[in-house]
């Protein structure tokens, strides 16, 4: 096998682009195996949380990704993701590998690979699953996406990672995964969420309700690891931000309408829309109803936890229904 193609195995440099929630303890997880791993952030305050951890970390990008033999993006979407790899690639070794761990959309990522292909670099996407808590442990679910012989190559750093490990196809294939993932993961979190709501207004211990649903068909993640957890105790501490949730939704529903596949529940994405995305002027609906969209979504904004963003999302079919009125003229209560 040629060097070049050999797999990358400890002691050889990894740079970690990213260091928040998730990126921090990925980034320790493949010290702990043997790599040298430098880290880099645009944040000051978490490269210094990085550094209190024993990590190391590089003043700029060309500091960090210089002689690096895989280069981590964990970055909040693809087109923070895109800036920071036409920054990078300048810098970069001649055969390096650059693996996308953020959640990105996955046309955007083989749009990206095309380019980055046509430069001589590899390039795959390897979102994970698992959360703050399984990215400490080293156990999350992998979905990478993109050439075979590369994946080889960075595999082992993988496996300092992650427990399960599933090849999904080609570029842009794990970032698919993980958005449908996702999609599916939310959409379980809203009937539960609304199953409480409605349970404890009928008189049920909320306690009461999320055993029954975990002894039940009902059952699923966000009953057995965050209801009790984060919801009903009101810590709302999962390390996983709504809007974080929110964009995954989109980008999911954007992948179902790029290749012409209809998905009826992917109404809630457009519900996201109406809260995070940018509105247009010129909106069939009407100036008044896209200033009531602007109101809400800059007061959720203000709200300073994530339980009463979520609280305030809840909300938010009640809100939907008054802007239905507004545009057709039927609300009473302006």
């Amino acid at each position: 096998m040629p060097e070049a193609a050999s797999p990358i195995s400890p002691p050889a440099r990894v740079t970690v682009i990213g260091l928040g929630n998730m990126g921090r303890p990925m980034a320790a997880c493949i010290a702990r195996g043997g790599y040298a791993v430098t880290g880099f952030d645009l944040s000051q305050d978490a490269r210094a949380r990085f550094e209190a951890d024993g990590g190391r970390t590089a003043p700029d990008m060309a500091q960090a990704v210089a002689d690096a033999a895989v280069v981590i993006t964990l970055l909040p979407n693809g087109k923070i993701v895109r800036a920071a790899v036409e920054q990078m690639r300048p810098h970069l070794r001649p055969d390096a590998v650059i693996v996308d761990m953020s959640s990105s959309d996955p046309l955007g990522t083989r749009k990206l690979g095309e380019e980055l292909a046509a430069a001589g670099f590899a390039f795959l996407d390897a979102p994970v699953s698992g959360g703050v808590k399984k990215a400490a442990e080293g156990t999350l679910a992998i979905m990478v996406g993109g050439d075979a012989a590369a994946i080889d190559r960075v595999a082992p750093v993988l496996q300092t990672m992650g427990k399960s490990i599933f090849r999904t196809g080609p570029l842009g294939s794990g970032h698919a995964v993980k958005a449908l993932n996702n999609y599916v993961s939310a959409a379980g979190l809203v009937a539960a969420i609304e199953a409480l709501h409605v349970g404890k207004a009928f008189g049920i211990d909320p306690n009461v309700i999320v055993d029954v649903l975990n002894a039940s068909t009902g059952r699923n993640n966000s009953t057995e690891n965050k209801l009790k957890q984060f919801v009903i105790s009101e810590s709302y501490a999962s390390g996983f931000a709504l809007d974080l949730m929110a964009k995954d939704i989109r980008t999911a529903d954007d992948l179902a309408a790029a290749i012409g596949v209809p998905a009826a529940a992917a109404l809630a994405a457009h519900a996201d829309r109406a809260v995070f995305a940018p509105v247009p002027p010129d909106a069939a609906a009407g100036a008044e109803v896209w200033a009531l969209v602007d109101a809400e979504r800059e007061r959720m904004r203000r709200e300073a936890s994530f339980g009463a963003r979520w609280r305030a999302r809840l909300s938010l079919r009640s809100f939907r229904e008054r802007m239905r009125r507004i545009a057709a003229g039927t609300d009473r209560h302006r």
